[in-house]
């Protein structure tokens, strides 16, 4: 039997560039809080699917769009006043 390799595979395996560097670590670090908390609006829109959202799945909702909302500002912020020289904001 012959074994198939894919083409991807074969070239990919031994690149040197397909580990993140450390800024895109660092990139990744930083928009930690808006991934989870994407995760989490994900996580309380999905129990909704299958059914009519109760009271308690509406708060769930309203909390969870929230802090998406509230980890993206304080991201943009951050982000914003780093970009700014002098440190104003």
């Amino acid at each position: 039997m012959k074994t198939i390799v894919t083409v991807q595979d074969a070239v990919t395996a031994f690149a040197d560039w397909i580990e993140p560097t450390d800024a895109e670590l660092d990139a990744i670090e930083q928009e930690m809080p808006v991934i989870l908390a994407d995760v989490d609006l994900l996580d309380a829109q999905i129990i909704t699917l299958d059914r009519i959202p109760t009271e308690l799945d509406n708060r769930r909702l309203r909390r969870a769009r929230r802090r998406a909302l509230a980890a993206r500002v304080s991201l943009a912020n951050r982000t914003t006043g780093a970009a700014l020289p002098g440190g104003a904001a």
